[in-house]
């Protein structure tokens, strides 16, 4: 009788539903340690000079340096795809004026 062969390091994800819906960030800051990075993710909202941290990963250098590279290979596959990314400001900080008029009430 043939053996079944089975997918080697077979990993069964699950995504939650309110977790698929994902967050919306515009700003993300990161900071490390020797032992870790973490990245904030961060929504500027306009008119609200205050601005709420919206998610939290904490992740090991290594995680980190796997996620560069991650990241790095799918923004040259979309690029491919769709064309050069631009960058608008070499300003590494935001611009946080949204050109929106002020609110009233």
């Amino acid at each position: 009788m043939a053996e079944q062969k089975k997918p080697k390091n077979q990993l069964n994800i699950e995504l939650p539903e309110e977790v698929a819906e994902g967050i919306y960030s515009n700003l993300a800051i990161i900071s490390h340690s020797q032992s870790e990075f973490i990245v904030d993710f961060i929504r500027l909202v306009p008119n609200v000079p205050k601005a709420k941290v919206k998610s939290r990963i904490i992740l090991t250098p290594t995680h980190a340096k796997r996620l560069m590279r991650a990241l790095s290979d799918n923004i040259k596959k979309h690029e491919a795809q769709f064309g050069k990314i631009g960058e608008t400001d070499p300003n590494p900080f935001p611009n946080m004026n949204f050109n929106t008029p002020t609110a009233q009430a």
